[in-house]
């Protein structure tokens, strides 16, 4: 029994892709599907408020017994680099954790995150994880519809410089990745989505490619224990030695690409209407994704999600809120959550509209205007 005591490292799995791609669904696929594994959750996201984690908690998780742990308000791939690495190696630590899942935010660079890896690894010669897979899940939708012209342009016009942007930092993460689930393809064409798979395979024609609805995808194609090889990915991006990028690391990683992001925030309901006829003729452009949770004057128990993602947006009822709960349930909830009580308000409990909202050159102030305008009298 040579191997008798020998230490056996863990697998951590990075899940990659632009906002709004669905990452968070891929999450729970892969969840509901690996019910054999103990799998821990790390879970970036780019506000100050963690939705991503927070909707995973709202009853989107199957397993009761998975370990989440939020990392928020910068990038794991820059300012928070070190805390993730930390993480990831105590979660390691536990004996029942067989796995370890990771839900990079949007604006995350794959390879920098690959590259903290190595580092980590050449200066912790007795860590116990290993990074085997990197997925990016690619809205085939968004691509056609947004990115697929630009996408193109570049690829004629390769010998140039171009200064690192939103369709860079989608390029970035089609070709750093050893998998890419090809997302919401029934949006599209058969025509229509050859044309997606053709430009992606010239951005990256090695890595395996997905196709999928809504996320569904075998966990057994993404959660394995094969060592992720760094210099075999780096060199099969058709494009990558030709735009000659250099690394970025900005210490605010909420500023990534010319990227930022805030919070609103009420108390008080929206009204219907108002509120849907705002998203639908005035919401602005500048805005490239949005999620939050929202209640409406009409129906103070139900939690609604708010999701936006380019020309998509959608209002979805996802459970209810605490305060509408008897004064029996409630009592439960606060003896086994406390932190409850935190963010608890005499009048509304916990009935609040925060919405994060992801964009360039915005106009903060019109938007808050706006969904003011919105709140019920």
């Amino acid at each position: 029994m040579s191997g008798f005591g020998k230490k056996i490292k863990k697998p951590v799995t990075l899940i990659t892709g632009y906002l709004g791609s669905g990452k968070t669904t891929v999450m729970n696929e892969l969840l509901r599907n690996e019910v054999s594994k103990k799998v821990a959750l790390i879970v970036n996201d780019m506000g100050s408020i963690n939705l991503d984690a927070d909707l995973l908690k709202k009853g989107s998780i199957s397993r009761m017994d998975t370990t989440m742990i939020e990392l928020q308000n910068g990038c794991i791939c820059c300012t928070l680099r070190d805390e993730f690495m930390e993480q990831i190696e105590q979660l390691s630590k536990e004996d029942d954790i067989e796995a370890i899942l990771v839900e990079a935010s949007g604006i995350s660079d794959p390879a920098a995150i690959a590259d903290g890896f190595l580092a980590y690894e050449e200066m912790h010669k007795k860590s116990s994880v290993f990074l085997n897979t990197i997925v990016t899940v690619v809205d085939a939708d968004r691509i056609y519809t947004e990115f697929l012209a630009e996408i193109e342009e570049l690829q004629n016009q390769m010998d140039e410089e171009y200064d690192p942007d939103i369709i860079n930092l989608v390029i970035d993460q089609i070709e750093f990745c050893n998998v890419i689930i090809l997302n919401k393809c029934d949006l599209l064409n058969k025509k229509q989505l050859e044309k997606v798979k053709m430009v992606i395979r010239q951005l990256q024609p090695e890595a395996e490619m997905i196709e999928t609805v809504h996320g569904k995808v075998d966990a057994k194609l993404i959660l394995n224990k094969k060592r992720f090889d760094y210099a075999k990915v780096n060199n099969s991006s058709a494009i990558q030695k030709a735009l000659a990028r250099e690394a970025r690391a900005e210490e605010d990683g909420r500023k990534e690409y010319g990227i930022e992001s805030f919070v609103f925030e009420e108390r008080r309901p929206f009204e219907y209407n108002a509120f849907i006829n705002y998203i639908e003729q005035e919401y602005p452009a500048s805005i490239i994704r949005a999620k939050g949770y929202v209640w409406f004057a009409d129906d103070d128990i139900h939690v609604q999600l708010f999701e936006q993602a380019g020309r998509n947006a959608s209002v979805t009822e996802v459970s209810n809120w605490i305060a509408a709960f008897s004064a029996e349930e409630q009592k439960e909830v606060f003896e086994e959550y406390p932190e409850t009580l935190d963010d608890w308000d005499e009048a509304y409990g916990d009935r609040m509209n925060q919405i994060v909202f992801i964009g360039r050159e915005y106009d903060e102030a019109e938007i808050r205007r706006q969904l003011n305008r919105c709140i019920a009298g």
